[in-house]
């Protein structure tokens, strides 16, 4: 009976031991082994074995790249604007000791050292540049923190600027700001427009009269073409017909036929006089074609050399006269 209490006392032992000297290590973890209060080694990932009751892990530290999340603060811009800004914050671990034994808390140093530096930097800005300015911002605090964490072990890998809430009478008037400069804009683009638009129909109607012009010259030129070829188609008809006449009268019976439709005209012309003028002419001897001819003749040219003698229309009667012989 004594012996297995004695046994499983010393099972006991063993198993406390092995607790205490066997160290599993997870991947991206490091750990820092201290041995009677003095760091001993860092233990990579993997299985190792300690001394008990003499060694034991002292700080456990993650190699893998972590977010710490800043709090907003008030900061002042250059212009005294009050400003709300918060971030957000990636470091990480690259040298485990100076991590354990370089600063007590790496975490809430950079979180300070970040508020402070975004503090610093907006306060060289006026609000205007702030929106514009965020890289910049954000550049200038992870260099204020990578050379003071460089003595951490730990690698500030970068800053960004999350929300930058400025006060209600500030948003209402840069609201304000905003709608005059749309409608700045606006009326530009409208008034841009109406330029566009008044140069382009100046330029039609430009271009509408141009085309209306040469509409006309063309129309001009076709028709003074057209006036000189019908002169000369009838000119050229007309010596057609003249030469065509003269080799007719040429011809026997020629004189004849041209008597004849010369009398035809005649009388045609005759039966019209009454209705197309105001003079009508009764010759004495209706038969004497020579006499009635020579008494037209003579009407119309006192018409024409008087007109003003004879105001108002009125129909003269010829007298009958004796016919002369040798007429």
């Amino acid at each position: 009976m004594e012996t297995l209490i004695a046994l499983g006392i010393l099972i006991g032992l063993m198993v406390v031991v092995l607790i205490k000297t066997a160290v599993v290590v997870p991947q991206r973890m490091e750990f820092v082994v201290e041995r009677l209060g003095k760091y001993r080694t860092t233990l990579q990932a993997g299985f190792h074995i300690l001394i008990p009751f003499i060694d034991r892990v002292a700080y456990k530290r993650s190699l893998k790249e972590e977010p710490i999340d800043i709090a907003a603060q008030t900061c002042i811009t250059a212009d005294n604007v009050t400003l709300e800004v918060d971030g957000v914050l990636y470091i990480q671990v690259i040298d485990t000791k100076k991590s354990a034994y370089g600063i007590d808390n790496f975490h809430f140093a950079a979180a300070q050292l970040a508020q402070t530096s975004l503090r610093s930097a907006i306060g060289k800005i006026e609000l205007d540049s702030t929106f514009e300015a965020r890289e910049t911002l954000n550049g200038q605090v992870v260099r204020a923190l990578d050379e003071a964490a460089e003595n951490w072990g730990v690698k500030v890998l970068r800053y960004e600027i999350k929300d930058i809430q400025p006060p209600r009478t500030v948003l209402d008037a840069m609201e304000k700001q905003m709608k005059a400069e749309r409608e700045k804009r606006a009326e530009i683009a409208r008034s841009e427009a109406d330029k566009q638009s008044t140069i382009n129909r100046a330029a039609g109607d430009r271009a509408e009269a141009i085309a209306l012009s040469e509409g006309e010259k063309m129309k001009r030129i076709n028709e003074a073409e057209g006036r000189a070829r019908e002169i000369t188609m009838v000119a050229e008809a007309t010596a057609e017909g003249i030469r065509r006449v003269a080799e007719a009268l040429s011809l026997p019976g020629g004189s004849e036929a041209a008597n004849l439709e010369v009398a035809k005209s005649y009388v045609t012309e005759f039966g019209k006089l009454a209705k197309e003028n105001n003079t009508m002419i009764l010759p004495a001897n209706l038969t004497d074609v020579a006499s009635m001819v020579a008494a037209a003749m003579s009407a119309i040219k006192q018409t024409k050399v008087n007109p003003s003698q004879n105001p108002a229309p009125r129909r003269t009667v010829a007298k009958p006269r004796p016919t002369d012989p040798q007429a």
